[in-house]
């Protein structure tokens, strides 16, 4: 059987940039699943997509010309009391079926003892025949189908129809984009199936202007890369392109110790639309660069797909980075020519920077009212009052000054009416401060507004203006209470108001301010929080019980945030009581250092247990036990292990040391123990039982004081 490398190959017209290497990774996968379902592969087959702006391909090894054959289900002919008499011998039902199936060709007693037999099938003895293995079948066949599906599962938010190429008349296929040729190469020989009305052959087009011949002939699948490379002047591979773009970035930034902006989906979208990438240096005037480097990066990058240049400060230059698809002996022209399309681009930056400032950011505040948030939530104008006062109320919990907190949620939506915003809305917040300082507004209040939208910061952080953290917690909070109390709240992977990231910034927020106060300084609580956050609405606005479903919801953020770096059941553990959101991660450290100590699954059962004692208790329990009525020595043993336990934990406790607070428990083990073996806590006497669970309940609340750690139980 003759196994060869397979090459398919559509050749098509321009293919969407920002798709095109999802489109390459889905098509080439597609096609090798197709083969492999089918039994074409061979175990160690490997596959290689390539995907240019003109060409979707596949490269697949180990490709059988002739599939194996396959072993059928066995198929049920009958119930088992009908076709076979007592002895097991067939009956005239059966016999004729079998003659029917093999046109008395061939001999019932083999067919009795190779192919057929009983077996249980729902409760009922039946009669089963297994056929013969299913004949392989040849490569062509299951090809087509094969290429078919794949471009029927293609990521393709919308297709184009065009006039079929292999009719006359009306008829018409559907793709991304016109597809031109075919390449179904099997080895050297040319696999007959067609597509999208192409005949499959071995010719494919090279590069529109540098290819040396055109068109390119491939010669077997294993030639196509290298004979594109030297003949098309194409480097098929995806990846093979991005790294060349990225290794010419590097070289041409490196004699003026520059470095090229990092932005991966850029690289991505630059890959996708060169064939044979060529890097030159080209320069703008200096005095673009008085506007901010934000503006003049965005628009080069969105407009032009340039890479700016950084000095080693991360400043920008007024030099960028061209990919260009042509490789010509004098690139002057060719650097001229973006030279000179790139300036209107940053003349409009340029005035669009000068005529904001004309106007300050309080001039602005009035114009919010007439811009829409939300059809049911009101006006920018509304929502910037209730951010007002969520602002200044947190700053009065965490020690910012209040002022400043006011001022920047009032001015924090006022560039949202400037040209620049307009023309890019990423720039939101970044162009506020910005024009904040021009008008001069208090520092503080001029990175607050810029910062607002920050969505990653380093863990370890330090918070240098708290005016900024009031601000992100102020407009996260506003938008988590008003957006989930009229019934948007994220369904499945939906979340079009992005309040699972709005979560977990608060979150954040919550973090670093207590990394920088401490727990004794911080005086935010989330449940205080959502309260003010739903009294700043009109009442009867919000429905449902939205205090403790956001509570829940951002609960669950942070425990899905943290699920990859713990195990469940100290997760379930921490979270069980809700603590405060800054003493999460050290309470998780806590109990996984707890977890790991020999008396840990014995206290867990052991807590585990007391949890379902006063679960069942009738009646209130008592806070403390009476020494003086303990009967057993065990209970005098255990109260007096709590009595010296106990405070060391609290202290511990008290102190932010959660590891030594759960770790002092590991002293009760043996009192617990003996404890559960010796004493009856439901005793008959009402009084002895009511001073037992009184204990159970000193213990239980002494264990659990870090977290639930009957979670750890088995």
């Amino acid at each position: 059987m003759s196994t060869q490398a397979l090459l398919v190959e559509l050749f098509v017209e321009e293919l969407p940039p920002k798709a095109l290497k999802k489109l390459g990774e889905v098509f080439a996968s597609k096609v090798f699943e197709g083969l492999e379902l089918n039994d074409f592969l061979e175990p160690n087959s490997e596959l290689t997509s390539f995907a240019t702006p003109r060409r979707l391909a596949v490269h697949i090894t180990g490709v059988r010309e002739i599939s194996q054959p396959r072993p059928q289900s066995p198929k049920t002919l009958m119930p088992a009391s009908v076709g076979l008499d007592e002895d097991g011998k067939p009956k005239a039902p059966l016999l004729k079926r079998l003659r029917s199936m093999y046109h008395d060709e061939v001999d019932i007693s083999w067919l009795m003892d190779e192919r057929v037999f009983v077996e249980e099938d729902g409760g009922k003895q039946v009669i089963k025949h297994r056929e013969d293995l299913a004949a392989g079948g040849p490569l062509y066949i299951r090809l087509e189908g094969a290429i078919k599906d794949a471009l029927e599962k293609l990521p393709i938010p919308k297709v184009m129809t065009y006039p079929n190429p292999s009719r006359d008349g009306w008829e018409t296929v559907n793709f991304v984009r016109p597809a031109h040729s075919l390449i179904a190469l099997h080895g050297t020989e040319i696999v007959p199936v067609s597509v999208l009305g192409l005949q499959a052959g071995r010719e494919t087009q090279g590069h529109r202007f540098e290819a040396r011949v055109n068109p390119v002939v491939i010669a077997s699948a294993d030639s196509y890369a290298s004979q594109l490379k030297d003949d098309g002047a194409v480097i098929a591979g995806f990846a093979e392109r991005r790294a060349e773009i990225v290794r010419q970035l590097q070289a041409a930034a490196a004699p003026s110790g520059l470095k090229p902006i990092e932005d991966d989906a850029l690289l991505d979208e630059v890959t996708a639309l060169v064939e044979r990438p060529n890097v030159l240096v080209g320069e703008f005037e200096q005095a673009f660069l008085e506007v901010p480097q934000e503006c003049l990066i965005l628009t080069m990058k969105a407009n032009q797909k340039y890479f700016p240049l950084l000095d080693a400060a991360g400043k920008l230059t007024s030099q960028f980075l061209i990919v260009s698809n042509i490789s010509p002996d004098d690139a002057s022209a060719v650097v001229e020519g973006n030279e000179r399309v790139v300036r209107p681009r940053l003349a409009d930056a340029k005035f669009f920077f000068d005529q904001d400032r004309k106007k300050t950011l309080e001039s602005r505040v009035s114009g919010l009212a007439r811009v829409v948030y939300h059809n049911r939530l009101g006006t920018q104008g509304e929502r910037v009052e209730r951010v007002r006062a969520i602002a200044r109320w947190v700053a009065g919990q965490v020690g910012a000054n209040v002022e400043h907190a006011d001022r920047a949620a009032r001015l924090s939506k006022a560039d949202l009416l400037t040209d620049m915003v307009g023309e890019f809305p990423e720039l939101q917040g970044i162009m506020g401060g910005y024009y904040a300082r021009h008008d001069g507004e208090d520092e503080s209040v001029a990175q607050a507004i810029a910062d607002q939208y920050l969505v990653r910061r380093e863990e370890t952080e330090a918070v240098s203006n708290l005016v900024s953290e009031v601000l992100q917690i102020a407009d996260r909070m506003e938008t988590l209470v008003g957006i989930w109390g009229i019934g948007l709240k994220p369904t499945g992977d939906k979340d079009p108001f992005a309040l699972r990231r709005h979560a977990l910034s608060v979150i954040k927020s919550f973090q670093l301010l207590d990394l920088n106060a401490g727990i004794t300084g911080l005086q935010l609580k989330l449940d205080d929080l959502i309260e003010h956050a739903l009294s700043v609405f009109p009442a009867g606005l919000l429905a449902g019980n939205v205090a403790e479903e956001l509570k829940l919801f951002i609960y669950e953020r942070n425990a899905n945030q943290l699920a990859p770096h713990f195990g469940a059941e100290a997760i379930a553990a921490v979270f069980a009581s809700y603590p405060p959101l800054p003493e999460i991660g050290k309470r998780l450290a806590a109990v996984r250092e707890f977890a790991s100590l020999p008396e840990s699954p014995s206290l867990a059962a052991a807590n585990k247990r007391v949890g379902n004692i006063l679960k069942k208790a009738e009646g209130e329990v008592g806070n403390t036990a009476d020494p003086a009525r303990f009967v057993e020595a065990a209970e005098t043993a255990l109260f007096a292990a709590l009595g010296e336990i106990s405070p060391k934990a609290d202290a511990a406790f008290a102190s932010g040391d959660y590891t030594a607070s759960l770790q002092a428990l590991a002293a009760l083990r043996e009192p617990v123990d003996a404890f559960f073996d010796s004493v009856m806590v439901n005793a008959d006497d009402p009084a002895l039982k009511a001073n037992r669970l009184a204990l159970l309940k000193q213990l239980h609340q002494t264990m659990n004081r870090v977290a639930d750690i009957s979670r750890l139980a088995a």
